[in-house]
């Protein structure tokens, strides 16, 4: 998620408006329909954790305590947990309908209680505090609202909270349809606006949205705009800020770690440092394989993956060949002797028929990438379309030389999701919609074990348009409940 966000038509705006509220209290999401597959298929797990250095991601200093700033997890976007998911022991599952739907970003305060922001079309994107055990709303902020820039798919239209990010002092910092980046203050169940930063003066209000807004480990606030491609760094004190543009759409988040900011454009991968007077710099770049094809399930043509950290110093990303790779770099500015800057591609999935647009897991060496080819506008004539299936496990190589496929699942199909793993359960947790004789648009949580790439087990969560999580991203909270904002609202699973 990479992505979050979504996105209401005005059509389905009106339909769901009968079936949905927003009260205090919470009520179950209606189904669209009865799934004829099993309720739940597989078994528990017994943990299986990893080894404890597998993952150990810097901790920015300026973002909320890993694993919960932000959709990625921590600033190297590793999408990954040192705590336990659920080990789908007797699962139980819930949900709260809600308007204003997708909540594609799930975070979590000082307090344990869920952060999110929730994008949707005709409404004004909405900043709200969820209690993790009932899934009640507790508190609201409205931000302002303003019209797809042209050219921008409704359901596609991440904007105005699809990313953003929560500091240590349980604040919102979060980019607003209309060119601000607002800081929000969270004090118990009451959001209040803290800073409201404007920058219309340097972005073409008309045409561009900032993608995504994260500090890097100076303090510096990055932001980055789809259109024209614009970077710039912010002074939080004072205010101003400096623009380099690259002229190439920047569609993700990105990536922040000690020694850099990480940015992949519809044709490079970049890394950037902000220099002492406060202006972005690229370090380097480097081209990566495009067919120049928006596949079906792409926001745009160029890499669809926020780009991923490993503590090797390796950066990864997924490419838009026409047989997609999963393709790793070199972070370190200068290489060694007899070193490259690619250090390996690795195909994934069927040629004509893989693409993503998640983010990749990290954690040690490995990599996981999902197929998101084929996923349709949920309000179209192609609702309900099954994706192609796939995830994989992509290892660099102990030497660090290149890459090997070690796995590949060619059965769990999952749409949109942003996947997560938990180094505590070995699992990876995704949300899919398998194929069913009757067609019925049935949606089921899913576990991955990561050592072998078999499914672990499947819970049912609900069918139809309703339970279309359309690229919101999953959570794990502090109690191992895993959390999934969807077009009808948000539903949960725990072990019983």
């Amino acid at each position: 998620m990479r992505k979050a966000g979504a996105l209401l038509t005005t059509a389905a705006a009106a339909v769901a408006s009968l079936v949905l509220c927003a009260p205090a209290s919470a009520v179950p999401i209606v189904s669209g329909g009865v799934s004829t597959l099993p309720d739940y298929s597989g078994a528990a797990v017994t943990p299986n954790p990893l080894p404890a250095g597998a993952l150990k991601p810097e901790q920015n200093p300026f973002m909320a305590p890993n694993p919960d700033s932000n959709i990625h997890n921590d600033t190297w976007m590793t999408d990954a947990y040192k705590r336990s998911g659920p080990l789908g022991s007797a699962p139980v599952t819930s949900s709260n309908a809600m308007q204003s739907a997708v909540c594609g970003s799930l975070t979590f305060d000082s307090a344990g209680r869920i952060i999110t922001v929730c994008p949707s079309i005709p409404f004004a994107p909405q900043a709200r505090i969820i209690d993790p055990d009932t899934l009640e709303i507790l508190g609201t902020y409205n931000l302002p609202n303003a019209p797809s820039p042209p050219g921008t798919k409704e359901y596609q239209n991440f904007a105005g909270g699809g990313y953003f990010f929560i500091d240590a002092d349980d604040r919102v910092w979060v980019a607003t349809r209309t060119d601000h980046l607002y800081v929000l203050k969270v004090e118990g169940n009451t959001f209040t606006l803290e800073r409201d930063y404007d920058l219309t003066g340097v972005l073409d209000t008309a045409n561009e949205r900032i993608s995504s807004a994260l500090p890097d480990f100076d303090g510096n606030i990055w932001l980055a705009t789809r259109r024209n491609g614009k970077v710039g760094v912010l002074d939080p004190e004072s205010g101003d800020v400096e623009i380099m543009q690259l002229g190439e759409e920047i569609q993700n988040s990105f990536a922040v770690t000690s020694d850099g900011v990480y940015i992949v454009s519809e044709k490079k991968m970049y890394r950037f440092k902000a220099t002492k007077s406060g202006k972005p710099r690229v370090v380097w770049s480097k081209k990566y394989a495009n067919s120049g094809v928006v596949k079906p399930g792409q926001a745009d043509a160029g890499s669809g993956t926020t780009p991923t950290i490993l503590k090797n110093d390796m950066v990864a990303i997924t490419d838009n060949a026409t047989h997609m790779n999963v393709v790793v770099y070199r972070r370190s500015k200068k290489l060694g002797k007899g070193e490259k800057r690619t250090v390996c591609r690795q195909p994934v999935f069927e040629s004509g028929m893989s693409a993503t647009d998640n983010s990749l897991i990290g954690v040690g060496r490995s990599l996981v990438v999902e197929n998101n080819y084929g996923y349709q506008d949920p309000f179209g004539p192609m609702t309900g379309a099954l994706t192609e299936p796939g995830f994989a496990r992509v290892d660099i190589r102990k030497n660090g030389e290149g890459c090997k496929l070690v796995w590949t699942n060619n059965e769990v199909r999952s749409p949109t999701v942003v996947p997560k793993m938990s180094t505590e359960s070995g699992l990876i947790y995704t949300y899919s919609k398998p194929a069913d004789p009757t067609d019925n648009e049935g949606y089921f949580w899913t576990a991955i074990d990561f050592r072998t790439g078999e499914t672990a087990w499947m819970k049912y969560a609900g069918s139809g348009l309703l339970f279309n999580n359309n690229y919101a991203g999953m959570a794990i909270g502090p109690d191992g409940t895993a959390y999934l904002g969807v077009i009808g609202g948000l539903i949960s699973i725990s072990d019983g």
